[in-house]
């Protein structure tokens, strides 16, 4: 059975969201991290710029693989073998500490993500079982600059954060967060104390922090595009390795 997509600028960047050069550097990085090999056993029978494609168009649409399947020429068992093994090597460039960090201004936010394993997430406060993800993305860029492993739904942000070894990539750097991060070294809101009302000053501040903390919401709206984050039917490392690949065609999709 012949299938309907291919590696060709129509379908890519229909069906990922990506423009062609985008999805060749994409390729490019899968390639560089060992996707094409070892040659062990039956060789694949898509070439593996078809195969980066099947698992972007599953991450971008959620589509089962059963549905996948036909529109690529293959069976079902293929998709998972492809998407199991190349899924990981998507992932976003892990992110060493910048020269001018000290300049930088990230922010950082935790959203849910409904999932299917319970091992992974928890019954959370959108009464659906879901895993709480914590991703920073640079002020000035958008750019995703890091993401966290998922923790359970029902964990606070401030507890996730300090769990997630985010703290440890962010040395240096400023950090937003809104009033859920208060007392983990992050810049939050002013808080109105009982009997005091907040000071003008304090009310200004507050306004720029909302307009400046935005730009993460901007940004995990546009990473729940791919809608693997609405409802990812993973088991095990499969959430981590959607959130870590879709950050990565996240920033391929800003880049020039």
């Amino acid at each position: 059975m012949r299938g309907v997509l291919r590696a060709d600028p129509l379908w890519v960047e229909t069906f990922t969201g990506l423009r062609m050069t985008q999805f060749e550097r994409l390729l490019k990085a899968v390639r560089e991290r060992g996707g094409d090999g070892p040659r062990i056993g039956r060789p694949w029978c898509l070439p593996l710029s078809e195969r980066v494609l099947v698992v972007a168009v599953y991450y971008r649409t959620n589509l089962t693989m059963r549905h996948l399947a036909p529109l690529f020429g293959i069976s079902p068992a293929t998709v998972c073998r492809v998407i199991q093994r190349l899924g990981p090597l998507l992932a976003i460039a892990p992110t060493s500490r910048p020269a001018d960090a000290a300049d930088r201004l990230w922010i950082v936010d935790g959203t849910l993500v409904p999932v299917r394993d319970r091992k992974v997430g928890a019954l959370s406060r959108n009464y659906r079982f879901s895993a709480n993800v914590q991703a920073i993305i640079d002020a000035d860029t958008r750019l995703v600059v890091a993401t966290a492993r998922p923790a359970p739904g029902n964990k606070a942000d401030a507890h996730v954060w300090r769990n997630s070894g985010l703290p440890e990539q962010c040395q240096g750097a400023t950090v937003l967060g809104d009033g859920a991060y208060i007392n983990t070294g992050l810049v939050v809101p002013h808080r109105k104390r009982p009997g005091r009302a907040l000071l003008a000053g304090e009310q200004a501040d507050n306004a720029e922090h909302r307009r400046v903390r935005a730009r993460v919401e901007h940004a995990i709206g546009r990473l729940k595009n791919y809608k693997i984050l609405r409802d990812c039917r993973q088991h095990g490392d499969g959430l981590h390795h959607a959130v870590q690949a879709v950050a990565h065609m996240h920033n391929l999709a800003l880049s020039a």
